[in-house]
């Protein structure tokens, strides 16, 4: 729904106004960016002259670098952080059609100045030959979101090669962000990143599921953006090391893209250490494909965290996740009860190691949704959900069938291993002819080290104490949702949880902190709020 932007105040009055979600504190960001700050006022000539305030620390870089893609990036001039100091702004093209670099320069920032297509959608089938376009962004690089409809769009048969390190993590976020403009309630202000492959995908748009005929079209994207094929080895890239910010303006007809979405993305693709802050959707949403992701922090997002659909066979381990104080939706969210929820392949995620952190209120939410006659597993898990209108959702009778059929792609009802919950009142909540009495028999407290009584001893959040380091932790390293890969994709692990205790810090130097989740400011890049000066 639309609403009222501040005014920012930099030599003359610059209107932002864009719309976002329901939930959005800030929304999405339009217009110009280009920032040229008018000469400092002279120092008053008598003596003694007053203390000058220091001057922020980055000063621009004095141009843009040469990049291989024939359209090159646009000088787009400077923008100015009130803490960091003064950024040299390089627009990338609205299409990379030849394998491209954009290297870590002191003092510069790439801008998307819309939606920025990598290569062109070379179709569900690869071919030998084919122009396949690869974007390479080195270490500790900023890009940010020069309006509310900029996203990347990794087209079918390309790649993003998006690598950052522990100490020099790549940062998307936002065009206010940049200017210093930001709470830790702003969301919402440009798209996001998107990975589109060729791997199975169900709810077909067009073809038959599961085939090299059945595509989809990326939700609220106003021009062509599909997905969709048979091959599961396909390879979208590399994402590791990575901070999206502010994510899922609204392309359209309520449709928000999430800090990040894969579409039909296969094995080859490499996921992890990806950290999503105050997205306005979900932290990140899997539509189909073969996905593999270890270390993911979704902190503060408003509607879903985990968000699975449409034939995905996915893996996740090592998964935090922390809402703000009733704003969100449900930890973990799988797939659609619609028409086609009976199509091949059929979704199959495996979860180990959450730590969930729920924070809604409200009578109709529930902290963990399962429908759309989904296959799912959570293990070696802490749920802490003491206000949630239930712990556990479970539509619709094939969600909680019990008979495993191979001919349908069905491999029974959710299971559920070492996974303990805090919940409200109500526990368990039975949909489209799934009883309250079936959902709790699905999870079986009492039994596989599950309990639904559970009382937490996290420190700082999310460290376990003395009562999750009780809990028996369940071997999933046979473990693979994806039946075309040998070998186990799971770390053995000795305990529940995201962390095993304080000293476990796979999150430090690479994410943000927040008053949301406070990592310890000297183990992260700064302020979610703020823009690294380093």
């Amino acid at each position: 729904m639309p609403r009222t932007r501040l005014l920012l105040m930099l030599g003359a009055a610059i209107p932002l106004a864009a719309c976002g979600a329901d939930d959005i504190a800030s929304p999405g960001t339009g217009g110009n960016i280009i920032i040229n700050n008018p000469a400092p006022t002279p120092a008053p000539s008598p003596s003694p002259s007053p203390t000058p305030t220091p001057t922020p620390g980055v000063t621009p870089a004095s141009g843009c670098p040469t990049i291989a893609d024939p359209a090159g990036l646009t000088d787009s001039g400077t923008i100015t952080n009130p803490t960091a100091g003064t950024f040299r702004v390089c627009t990338l093209p609205a299409r990379i059609t030849k394998s491209s670099q954009l290297p870590k320069i002191a003092g510069l920032v790439y801008r998307l100045g819309g939606r920025v297509d990598v290569g062109n959608d070379l179709g569900a089938t690869p071919t030998a030959g084919e122009a396949s376009v690869t974007l390479t962004i080195d270490p500790g690089v900023i890009v940010f979101g020069g309006v509310g409809v900029s996203w990347i769009n990794v087209n079918r048969g390309n790649k993003i090669s998006a690598v950052g390190t522990a100490t020099q993590p790549i940062i998307f976020t936002s065009r206010d962000n940049m200017l210093g403009l930001n709470t830790d309630t702003s969301s919402g202000q440009w798209g996001g990143v998107v990975l589109s492959g060729r791997a199975q995908i169900t709810d077909c748009d067009t073809g038959t599921a599961g085939t090299a005929t059945c595509s989809r079209q990326t939700e609220g994207a106003a021009d062509p953006a599909l997905y969709g094929g048979a091959t599961n080895t396909d390879n979208s890239g590399t994402v590791s090391f990575v901070q999206i910010r502010y994510s899922g303006f609204i392309l359209g007809a309520d449709k928000e893209l999430q800090s990040l979405t894969t579409e039909g993305v296969g094995h080859g693709t490499k996921i992890d250490h990806v950290m999503s802050f105050n997205s306005s959707d979900d932290g990140a949403e899997f539509f189909g494909g073969r996905v593999n992701m270890k270390y993911f922090a979704s902190i503060g997002a408003e509607d879903d965290n985990l968000d699975t659909d449409t034939g995905v066979k996915a893996n996740f381990q090592y998964v935090l996740v922390v809402q703000r104080s009733n704003v969100g939706d449900s930890i973990i969210e799988a797939d659609s009860d619609n028409t086609a929820d009976g199509d091949n392949p059929r979704q199959n995620t495996i979860v180990s190691n959450m730590t969930a952190i729920h924070r809604i209120s409200q009578s109709n939410n529930t902290a963990i949704l399962l429908r759309g006659g989904t296959d799912y597993g959570l293990y070696n898990s802490v749920i802490v959900a003491p206000n949630a209108g239930s712990c556990l959702a479970i539509s619709r009778a094939q969600t909680a069938s019990a008979t495993a059929n191979p001919a349908i792609d069905e491999l029974g009802a959710p299971v559920f291993r070492s996974v303990v919950m805090q919940c409200g009142a109500t526990k368990y909540n039975g949909r489209n002819t799934v009883t309250d009495a079936q959902v709790a028999s699905i999870f079986g407290s009492g039994t596989n080290n599950n309990n639904d009584a559970f009382t937490p001893t996290l420190t700082g959040l999310f460290v376990n104490g003395a009562s999750e380091t009780a809990v028996p932790a369940f071997d999933v390293t046979g473990l693979n949702a994806d039946p075309q890969v040998t070998g186990g994709f799971f770390s053995a692990v000795t305990y529940v949880g995201a962390f095993k205790d304080a000293n476990d810090q796979w999150y430090k130097g690479w994410v943000c902190n927040s008053a949301t989740a406070d990592f310890g400011l000297a183990n992260t890049t700064g302020l979610c709020t703020a823009i690294p000066t380093t």
